[in-house]
């Protein structure tokens, strides 16, 4: 079983390039099934990368990498049924519905997860496919999709800005009969790289001034070649590591205007920021400052995947900080495992209060979840002692040598063999 050993108190210095965006390459991957061939740039390389190039061979694709460089030739094979192990292996594996009705105009996937249906957010994809003309019938644990005669265009209006509810229509829309029309579609950088990617392929998409997204449906697309932006939660999740260890350590290759709802936490930690397009320096001075209150919303908000990273810089503040998860109901697992290191985070349903204190220590913790995981390990960088992260292929399916890119900074991280 591989851990991360990690020696706290390690000041961090020096510049760290950003990798792709997992939440970009996911869904992109998925639309290569309505090309020819795409040449995918900048991919990171990530257990759910790796999961979802799966699915794909699995689908009759051919997929080959050579270094950031991702090649797609989609087959023709027309297997549309997803097996329960392969959903099982990425979370966001939902995504690939939209693409293979639009492709195939069937589909046989289990649900994600092994879950039942009910009133969650994968309810938001199916009854948005189910307007554009997809049938969708349960059976033993299994969505059944069929496409009667063509997926049609339509107007949709989501309840919530879901992202991946946005993609899957997105998807599916570009080869519909007519034009979709996608009401209070979300905004995230990620949907936005995602339709340069499929009008690099011939798509029609445009995003109104009102944040509709109109699609006019084209009877195939063509070959593409497209590079992924940069990871935004990457960022803010070394930035945060940067906060909570101290340091001076400048992250390279993002755009910047994507972290325009995370930086101002920083300043008001008391953090020194230098800003430019392209990189963001952030310098600490002193015992960290409390934030007055963190609330998660859909984008431009504050991201819900940068909220546990940030608590754990809270964490060592002077004085209290107030967290409001909005997005998702089980973002603070980290607490308990941030906790055991002397962290005092008291949580009341959506609501926790962190009550900064002077030092944190090492423990043996372990992985809640992909950014709970990465927060335990900043929060190790900056204990006191040694701390042993276990259950770390969490942190693997959204970052890239997570331990090399911290020891390239000062950290002093090592994976480790127990058995």
């Amino acid at each position: 079983m591989k851990k991360l050993l990690i020696q706290g108190q390690n000041r961090l210095e020096g510049t760290l390039p950003i990798h792709g965006a997992k939440n970009s390459v996911l869904p992109i991957l998925a639309a290569t099934l309505l090309t020819d061939q795409s040449v995918l740039h900048n991919c990171p390389r990530l257990s759910d990368v790796d999961a979802a190039c799966h699915i794909l061979r699995h689908l009759g694709s051919q997929v080959e990498r050579e270094g950031d460089c991702i090649l797609v030739r989609s087959g023709n094979r027309g297997d549309c049924c997803i097996p329960d192990g392969m959903m099982r292996m990425m979370r966001s594996s939902i995504v690939f519905l939209g693409a293979i009705v639009g492709r195939w105009g069937r589909a046989r996937i289990s649900l994600p997860g092994g879950c039942e249906l009910g009133p969650r957010p994968i309810d938001l994809h199916l009854a948005a496919l189910e307007k554009l003309g997809v049938r969708i019938r349960e059976d033993h644990g299994d969505l059944d999709c069929q496409v009667e005669d063509q997926l049609r265009g339509t107007m949709i209006s989501l309840p919530f800005p879901s992202v991946g509810a946005t993609e899957n229509v997105m998807i599916a829309a570009c080869t519909a009969q007519g034009e979709t029309v996608i009401k209070n579609a979300a905004r995230e950088p990620e949907i936005a790289d995602l339709a340069a990617y499929l009008r690099g392929c011939g798509a029609q998409i445009q995003a109104a001034p009102n944040g509709d997204i109109h699609i006019q449906g084209v009877s195939r697309l063509h070959s593409g070649e497209h590079r992924v932006i940069s990871d935004r939660i990457a960022a803010a999740t070394y930035l945060s590591c940067t906060a909570a260890a101290g340091g001076d350590v400048t992250i390279t290759g993002i755009c910047s205007e994507h972290l325009s709802a995370v930086l101002p936490y920083f300043e008001e930690m008391g953090c020194r920021l230098w800003v430019t397009p392209g990189a963001v320096r952030l310098q600490t001075r002193g015992r960290l400052r409390p934030v007055r209150s963190v609330r998660t919303m859909p984008y431009p908000g504050f991201p819900t995947d940068a909220q546990s990273p940030l608590m754990t810089a809270a964490c060592l503040a002077d004085g209290t900080s107030m967290f409001v998860e909005n997005i998702f109901e089980s973002r603070y697992k980290q607490v308990p495992e941030l906790r055991r290191m002397g962290a005092d985070v008291e949580v009341e349903g959506r609501v926790a209060l962190v009550h900064g204190v002077p030092r944190l220590h090492g423990a043996a913790v372990c992985c809640t979840d992909l950014r709970g995981g990465a927060a335990i390990a900043a929060a190790a960088l900056a204990a006191e002692g040694e701390s042993l992260l276990s259950q770390i292929e969490h942190i693997d399916r959204g970052y890239e040598a997570f331990e090399e890119n911290l020891r390239r900074i000062g950290a002093d991280i090592q994976r480790v063999e127990e058995p």
